[in-house]
C-alpha cells in the first residue's frame, strides 16, 4: 500500500512541497504547499480510479481553472473555520452512545456501510485499519451502547503532522450519521469530540468543507462557532462528481430518494433519462434503443396480474401458500362479533390490515381484545373496504429485496422507539425523533401520533404525556413500516439462505422481476419464518450500501453495466 502521505522535493531541504494525504475515499491535496497551479494541476490529473481528490486551500481558482478548465472544476462548497483557542467544549454528554477510536476492521466495515448511504465513497477497510495509528489521521466513531452498532464518524487531518504546517491547523472531513440512527446529537458530539482532540495537541483552528446547500450541516456548524473563510477547492470531472458540475435534469430535485437513487445509476451509465412526473416518482429510461417507463423499483416489465397480485394481500398469501410458503391463518373482517372472538381466542393476538394498501396505512399488530380489533377494523376500513385478521406472531419483521428472482438485499425494519431524557414528554419525543427521521430520509419517515401510537404506548403503560425516565427507551409504535418511522437495519451478509430460497420462491409464484417480500422471523440468520406480504414497489434507496440500483438497471438494461463495457473493451 502507498503511503498515506507524500511530499515532493524541491531540493532546498527546507518545508515539504506537493504534499498530498490519501484519505482512502482519495488524496486531499494541500494547495498551498505547490509551487505552481500547473503542478496542483498535474497533481489532480494523477487521480485514480474510483476516486475523488481535492484540492484545498485555493486562493485563486480562476487561475488554476485556466489550466485546464475541460478536466477541473470549482467545488460549489464554502470552507469553515472553527477558532480553536476560544472554542469551549459543552456541558452536553453522549445519552445512548458514547464516541472512541476506529479500533477494529469491523469498525472500517460499519464506516464504510455509512459512507454508502450517504452516497459518498467508501474506503477499502485496510487503509482504515493500516491508518488507525496514523498521527496525522484520526479517526472517530459513534458506538451505540446497546447494540455496539456505529451510528457516525469522523475523520480528522493533523496538518503540523502532514507538512509542518506553519498556520498551526487541522481540518475535518467525512462526517457522516448512520440515518436510521435513534439518538439526537451524535453529528454534534463526533465534531466537538475531533475538536477537542485538536485543541488538545495545541492546532489554532479546525477548518471544513461542506456543500452550498448543505442547510442542516451549516446550521450545525455555526452553533458550534464555525464562520466562512474565502478559501476554496478544485476538484476533477470525472463520474463521482458529475452532479456538482453539470446542469442537472429537470425535476431531479422533486423526485424522492426512490426514484433518485435509480436515476442516479442510469445516470452514471450513460442511460438515457427523462423525468416525466416528479411528484409522483415517474421517469422513462433509454439505452440502445430500448426504453421502459417506470415509477420508482416499479417498470413496464413487471405485468398487470403480478401487480393485481401483490396488490390484494389475500390473494398474494393463496399464491405463496401455492407455493409452499409457510403463511399465517387469515380471515376477512367482517360484522359476525362472534367469528372476530373466536378468531381471537384461538390466536391469542391478530393483526389487522386493509386487504389493500402500502406503506403501512391502517394497520394495527399485536391487539388482543375484540374492542381493540373493532376498533383497528374500522380504522383500516378507512384505507380499504375489505380488510383482513391475521394470526400474529411475534419475532422481527425482514424485508428481502429480490431483482430478477435473486436476492439483492436483506434488511430487519424495526419499530420506532424513543429514548426518555427525563425532561420531556413521550409526545414531545416523539414529535423531535419524527422530525429527525424526516431529515434523514428526505421528509420520507415520520412518527404519526394516532390511535395506533396511543394504542401501542398504552399497552406498555404509558401515556403521550408521560416523562420517561432518562435512558428509558420506549416502543412507540408496534409496525416497523419506514413510513411511519420505523428503521432498517442491513442482514444480507448474515440472512439464512433458507429465507433466501423462500424468498425467491415466492417472486417466481408471483411471477414478478422486482419484489419486496416481508417474512416475520425469529432471527434473519434461522431458518423458521412467516410470510406477510409483497411489495412490487420495494424502495431501493432504504438498502444501500447493497447495490440495489446497480441490479436494477443490469435488470433493464443488461449492456449497460461495467462487466459488459470492459468485455467489449477487452478488459476483464
Amino acid at each position: 500500500m502507498k503511503p498515506a502521505i507524500s511530499h515532493g522535493d524541491d531540493g532546498s531541504g527546507g518545508s515539504p512541497t506537493s504534499v498530498t494525504v490519501d484519505l482512502g475515499w482519495g488524496r486531499l491535496l494541500f494547495a498551498q504547499t505547490f509551487e505552481t497551479n500547473a503542478d496542483l494541476a498535474e497533481a489532480l490529473r494523477e487521480e485514480g480510479p474510483a476516486r475523488r481528490d481535492i484540492a484545498f486551500y485555493i486562493r485563486d481558482p480562476h487561475v488554476l481553472l485556466s489550466l485546464a478548465p475541460h478536466e477541473l472544476f470549482l467545488d460549489p462548497s464554502h470552507t469553515y473555520r472553527l477558532n480553536l483557542a476560544t472554542y469551549r467544549p459543552s456541558r452536553r454528554q453522549p445519552r445512548g452512545f458514547f464516541i472512541r477510536r476506529l479500533s477494529s476492521e469491523a469498525d472500517a466495515e460499519a464506516v464504510n456501510a455509512i459512507y454508502a448511504t450517504r452516497g459518498m465513497v467508501t474506503v477499502r477497510p485496510d487503509f482504515f485499519w493500516t491508518n488507525r495509528d496514523s498521527r496525522a489521521i484520526t479517526y472517530f466513531v459513534a458506538e451505540d451502547e446497546t447494540t455496539g452498532d456505529i451510528l457516525g464518524t469522523v475523520t480528522g487531518v493533523d496538518h503540523r503532522r502532514v507538512f509542518d504546517d506553519a498556520e498551526n491547523g487541522s481540518s475535518l472531513w467525512c462526517l457522516a450519521v448512520d440515518p436510521q440512527t435513534r439518538h439526537p446529537g451524535v453529528g454534534e458530539l463526533l465534531v466537538r469530540r475531533l475538536a477537542e482532540h485538536f485543541k488538545a495537541r495545541g492546532a489554532s483552528f479546525m477548518d471544513l468543507s461542506v456543500m452550498h446547500d448543505n442547510e442542516h450541516a451549516i446550521a450545525l456548524y455555526e452553533k458550534l462557532g464555525f464562520h466562512r473563510i474565502p478559501a476554496f477547492a478544485v476538484k476533477r470531472k470525472n463520474p463521482i462528481n458529475e452532479k456538482l458540475f453539470t446542469q442537472p435534469l429537470e425535476d431531479y430535485d422533486r423526485l424522492n430518494p426512490y426514484a433518485r437513487i435509480i436515476v442516479d445509476e442510469a445516470h452514471r451509465r450513460g442511460v438515457g433519462v427523462d423525468i416525466t412526473d416528479a411528484e409522483g416518482g415517474f421517469f422513462r429510461l433509454s439505452f440502445g434503443g430500448r426504453s421502459i417507463h417506470c415509477r420508482e423499483s416499479l417498470s413496464e416489465l413487471t405485468s398487470a396480474v403480478a401487480m393485481s397480485i401483490c396488490d390484494d394481500k389475500a390473494v398474494t398469501r393463496r399464491v405463496v401458500a401455492s407455493a409452499g410458503l409457510k403463511v399465517p391463518e387469515q380471515m376477512e373482517a367482517t360484522d359476525n362479533g362472534a367469528a372476530l372472538e373466536k378468531f381471537l381466542k384461538k390466536h391469542g393476538r391478530i393483526v389487522v390490515k386493509p386487504a389493500r394498501g402500502e406503506q403501512g396505512r391502517g394497520v394495527a399488530v399485536g391487539l388482543e381484545t375484540v374492542d381493540e380489533a373493532e376498533r383497528a377494523i374500522q380504522a383500516a376500513r378507512e384505507v380499504s373496504d375489505r380488510v383482513l385478521v391475521e394470526a400474529c406472531f411475534e419475532g422481527q419483521d425482514l424485508r428481502l429485496v429480490v431483482i430478477d428472482f435473486r436476492l439483492v438485499a436483506a434488511a430487519v425494519r424495526r419499530p420506532p422507539s424513543v429514548v426518555g431524557d427525563g425532561q420531556r414528554t413521550i409526545e414531545a419525543l416523539i414529535e423531535h425523533q419524527s422530525r429527525r427521521r424526516a431529515a434523514a430520509t428526505g421528509g420520507e419517515s415520520r412518527i404519526p401520533i394516532d390511535d395506533e401510537t396511543r394504542r401501542c404506548l398504552a399497552a406498555s403503560g404509558h401515556e403521550l404525556d408521560t416523562v420517561p425516565s432518562e435512558g428509558e427507551e420506549i416502543v412507540v409504535r408496534k409496525t416497523a413500516n419506514l413510513h411511519t418511522g420505523g428503521s432498517i437495519h442491513d442482514v444480507t451478509e448474515i440472512v439464512h439462505p433458507e429465507l433466501v430460497r423462500a424468498a425467491c420462491t415466492a417472486a417466481r409464484a408471483i411471477d414478478i422481476p422486482v419484489v419486496g417480500v416481508d417474512f416475520m422471523v425469529q432471527s434473519p440468520s434461522r431458518p423458521d419464518y412467516v410470510f406477510i406480504e409483497a411489495n412490487e414497489r420495494p424502495g431501493l434507496a432504504n438498502h444501500e450500501p447493497q447495490p440495489t440500483a446497480e441490479r436494477f438497471v443490469d435488470l433493464l438494461f443488461p449492456r449497460s453495466g461495467a462487466k459488459t463495457a470492459n468485455q467489449a473493451l477487452g478488459m476483464r
